[in-house]
């Protein structure tokens, strides 16, 4: 019994063997077929690979026989639109096309034949040409005019080397300008100086510092001197005068010296004024015996014995000299330290150095008067000023004529006593060029 058992069991497992191996061997074949389907046709779907994943499916699959496969569908494609011929090709520039050869002409005929004329035999000299012997260069028509930096003693010394009367067919006159900057009255003075080259001499004093800025076809151009700040009522002043008078020294063509500020203007033209000065052997130095306070009550007791009482004297510090009068100024080394020293705010040096000094040793060759008109109407320490509003014919004839009689070569009787007015601001420019020319007739040469 026990053998007839395990002899049951053996051939059971022998059938399930078999039957492994027959679904084995019927996947492979079927797995073949699907593979070898599939290549020979594109429409065949790829299902059966998870239908052959299952068994139930498969072992039914491998009982039934395969179908057969699917008509191989070819699609027909849709025949192409005929090919359009290609456009034709458009001309973005004119070819060029060379211009047909133009006709050959003739060369024209020879009209006729250049024959140079015979060789003439050369002229005999009638005489040889001597050029003229070479003049000596003209004489240099500027005015000498030292370098800025030079110092005053060295100036002084030039200046008194210079012959003391001038010896010159020539004789002009040195206007001086002590300004403090720039000249607002230049075009003014320009249409004054205009035709009388050779007849006058200009010197500029100005701050050290200030720039100038004046065209070279100014009469102005070049004519700054060396100078130093210069304070009011101070020495200084009084050396920037001295500075004047040295550089107009140097050129011995120089007979008179005139100061000048830059308010300054002319009363009459430049012929009637050099005809006025040079007219007389006098020098034009306002210089007073003044009893009142301001006149002998700025006296220092100190100054004396050098200057006494008696000898002092007081005056405007506009004057018109002679090259003596100058010389006399320059060269002064007794009166003058004596002033500076002494003579301090009340009493101010460019009111009472000159007109002292001149009263002292040349009393005879001047008039004790200026020629420089200012309005002392108003009290205070300085003169009215004067602007455009005032400006007109009359006001300018009232000066140069008024009702005054003065004093020219000792005779009382001179109606022009003023050559020139101060003090003129800067905006009496204009009107003063629209009636000046005309009624100081500056034409008349």
């Amino acid at each position: 019994m026990g053998n007839v058992k395990q002899h049951s069991s053996s051939n059971s497992k022998l059938t399930t063997s078999f039957r492994c191996i027959s679904f084995f061997l019927f996947f492979v074949v079927g797995f073949s077929l699907g593979i070898t389907v599939n290549i020979y046709s594109k429409s065949f779907s790829f299902t059966f690979e998870t239908i052959f994943s299952s068994p139930e499916v498969s072992s039914r699959l491998l009982l039934q026989p395969s179908p057969p496969p699917p008509p191989i569908v070819i699609e027909q494609r849709k025949p192409l639109p005929p090919r359009l011929p290609p456009p034709p090709t458009i001309r973005t520039f004119r070819e060029y096309s060379p211009p047909p050869p133009l006709p050959q002409i003739p060369p024209p005929p020879a009209i006729h034949t250049y024959t140079p004329p015979p060789q003439l035999s050369p002229l005999p000299a009638i005489h040889t040409y001597t050029p003229p012997p070479q003049l000596p260069p003209p004489p240099a028509t500027h005015t000498y005019m030292p370098p800025l930096s030079m110092e005053d003693d060295e100036m002084f010394k030039r200046a008194l080397k210079v012959e003391k009367s001038a010896n010159n067919n020539v004789k002009k006159v040195a206007f001086m300008f002590l300004t403090k900057g720039s000249l607002p009255l230049a075009d003014l003075w320009e249409k004054f100086f205009e035709g009388h080259e050779g007849l006058y001499t200009i010197y500029v004093h100005t701050h050290p510092l200030f720039n100038d800025s004046v065209p070279q076809d100014s009469v102005f151009f070049g004519r700054r001197i060396p100078s130093k700040p210069v304070e009011w009522g101070k020495p200084s002043m009084i050396d920037a005068e001295r500075r004047l008078l040295a550089n107009g020294l140097l050129d011995n063509s120089n007979e008179r010296f005139i100061l000048l500020s830059e308010s300054c203007i002319p009363l009459f033209n430049f012929t009637k004024i050099y005809t006025y000065l040079l007219n007389t052997n006098q020098s034009f130095i306002d210089s007073v015996d003044d009893p009142r306070k301001i006149g002998r009550g700025r006296y220092n007791p100190k100054m004396s014995p050098t200057i006494t009482i008696s000898d002092w004297r007081k005056g405007s510090q506009w004057f018109a000299i002679t090259r003596n009068v100058a010389f006399d100024i320059v060269s002064d080394t007794k009166y003058y330290p004596v002033f500076k020293e002494y003579c301090s705010p009340p009493c101010y040096m460019d009111e009472h150095y000159i007109p002292t000094l001149v009263n002292i040793i040349c009393p005879e060759e001047n008039s004790n008067r200026t020629i420089t008109w200012v309005d002392w109407s108003k009290n205070g320490p300085h003169p009215g000023r004067f602007g455009k509003e005032t400006i007109s014919v009359e006001f300018l004839d009232g000066i140069r004529f008024g009702n005054n009689t003065c004093s020219y070569n000792n005779e009382n009787s001179s109606s022009v006593c003023f050559l020139f007015a101060r003090k003129f601001l800067w905006n009496t420019l204009g009107p003063l060029l629209q009636i000046a020319p005309k009624l100081l007739n500056f034409s008349n040469l």
